[in-house]
């Protein structure tokens, strides 16, 4: 990440003066950290001055941010609060520490960087633009901070118990990004006074390998249909054993299990109201636990498995699972009928994600880094080449091929991102049929 890269913008103006004073400043001393991450010169006092500096702003901005909060009676004051919490009691203490131990090693500076870097954008552009209203906030229907404590609790031990892993909660807010190539698994479970709960459990597949691949014996290094029915019947377990624990006298049953492919499990997630949205990392990969309103959707997912379907369904699912070994690309752009069009466009061919925004972009390429970004130029917001910048700043992200997308090539917009690397420039107004053939002679290059 440059120095002159990561700069103020005025677009991250809320328009409350002592909200947007601290954010200037904790951008100033994050960015004078870059330029002398980005000089080599690694004197361990100036970060450890720096760092002492950025957490003294940040723990002064976030006072000031809830006191005006609650002036204002801002409904989303609780979430708000919950989530500077978790990143002043949790996250900082946690990189801080790596800094520490590691004696202010530069994989460890560079780890406190990214990790505040991409925390001050993304918090600025949502959560504080939803405070004025100017943008809405995604955390809207978690349950009380209690009681996502003890649910982090149950299933750090259940974790432990069930696959022998030492599981740590990366995100109370886990939005549904993808991350690796995962398994998706859907339980809908009732209770006599017709009360719903509804679970989605996302495994990173080299969880399930190397946990219960191992015991197993799965030598192929695949999922097969083995280890899928045994995860199955696990997860009915751990989540049978959260059940037991929390609603103890409730008598359930299973109404409906899917396996769901990633474009089913947007669609089903994306309509929910959380309770809970928890992303883990075990040590092994990922793992993220949702539980949402007591409902289902209109919209079906997967086939539901029953005894006499239970094998066909695997094997169909292991069948698309396969597919995910295609190149990947990730489409950035405001416009749903564009999303659209590209996915049928390019879905033949090519594992698609789609992302609506700049911050959506970024959490996906963290999670499931693409081959291939096609960008959309003009966006509300954050536009393409704010987007291209924030990817060319980040280390693990810097060198994806991003193409941009743009309904006009002009000499003026071409200039203010040659600096930044595109890999070139397609037409909205081309032929689809030539921007898939352009896609497509790309992809054969990398």
């Amino acid at each position: 990440m440059s120095n002159e890269q990561f700069v103020w913008q005025e677009r991250f103006n809320i328009g409350v003066e002592s909200i947007d004073r601290e954010h200037r400043k904790l951008f100033g001393i994050m960015r004078k950290l870059i330029a002398q991450k980005k000089s080599g010169d690694d004197n361990k006092w100036v970060y450890q001055e720096g760092v002492k500096f950025f957490k003294g702003h940040a723990m002064k901005h976030f006072a000031e941010e809830e006191l005006y909060m609650a002036s204002i009676d801002y409904s989303g004051y609780d979430m708000h609060r919950r989530l500077h919490d978790y990143f002043r009691k949790r996250t900082l203490p946690e990189i801080e520490k790596e800094l520490i131990q590691t004696n202010y090693s530069p994989d460890a500076v560079d780890h406190f960087l990214g990790v505040c870097a991409g925390w001050l954008i993304g918090h600025t552009l949502t959560e504080d633009r939803a405070i004025v209203g100017t943008a809405p906030s995604k955390w809207v229907g978690l349950l009380p901070e209690v009681r996502q404590a003890a649910m982090k609790e149950v299933i750090v031990k259940l974790l432990n118990e069930l696959f022998q892993l030492n599981a740590r909660v990366i995100s109370e807010s886990y939005g549904g990004e993808k991350f690796g190539k995962g398994i998706y698994y859907r339980l809908v479970y009732g209770s006599e006074n017709a009360e719903k709960w509804e679970f989605f459990l996302i495994y990173e597949e080299k969880v399930l390998l190397n946990t219960m691949g191992r015991i197993l014996g799965c030598e192929s290094g695949k999922v097969d249909t083995m280890l899928m029915n045994a995860t199955r019947y696990t997860a009915r377990q751990f989540v049978e054993r959260i059940m037991a624990h929390f609603y103890p006298n409730k008598k359930i049953e299973v109404l409906e299990e899917n396996l769901l492919n990633y474009e089913q499990f947007q669609r089903m997630f994306g309509r929910q109201s959380l309770q809970y949205g928890l992303l883990f990392d075990t040590g092994e990969g990922y793992f993220a636990f949702c539980l949402t309103a007591p409902h289902l959707l209109d919209q079906k997912g997967g086939a539901p498995i029953k005894v006499e379907n239970a094998m066909d369904e695997i094997k169909k699912y292991l069948g698309h699972t396969e597919e995910a070994d295609r190149k990947k690309i990730l489409v950035v752009d405001d416009s749903g009928i564009m999303l659209q069009a590209m996915k049928e466009l390019l879905q033949t061919d090519y594992q698609v994600s789609l992302a609506r925004s700049g911050m959506a972009a970024l959490r996906s390429m963290v999670l499931d880094r693409p081959d291939l970004v096609l960008l959309d130029y003009e966006m509300p917001v954050c536009d393409g080449r704010q987007v291209l910048e924030m990817i060319r700043s980040e280390e693990e992200l810097k060198d994806i091929p991003v193409i941009f997308l743009t309904g006009r090539y002009d000499k003026e917009s071409v200039s203010r991102v040659v600096s930044l690397k595109p890999a070139g420039y397609l037409l909205k107004t081309m032929n689809p049929g030539e921007i898939k053939k352009n896609v497509d002679e790309f992809m054969k290059k990398l």
